[in-house]
């Protein structure tokens, strides 16, 4: 196994752990946004507020794109072990 195997399998990891994480993170971030200049208008500083909708945001995501996300990381783990014996040599 060659260093530069090794640093293209780990990057290709890290580009697949980065588009994952941006699927889950930028809605959540939208919806801080938004309530957290709502806050601002109404000048109410509850932390219920900012937290409950960006939980409920999080979750439908997850619900929505998660049979994606598990296709995504399947089809990696897959290509990893089938690569194993050319990785080997």
């Amino acid at each position: 196994m060659t260093p530069e195997s090794v640093l293209s399998i780990f990057q290709h990891a890290l580009e697949i752990i980065l588009l994952l994480i941006v699927v889950i993170l930028v809605p959540a971030l939208m919806v801080g946004l938004l309530v957290s200049m709502f806050q601002a208008a109404t000048q109410i500083n509850e932390q219920t507020l900012s937290f409950i909708p960006k939980l409920i945001v999080t979750l439908g995501v997850l619900m929505a794109a998660g049979p994606w996300m598990l296709r995504i990381l399947v089809e990696y783990t897959t290509k990893l072990i089938q690569d194993i014996p050319y990785l080997i040599r």
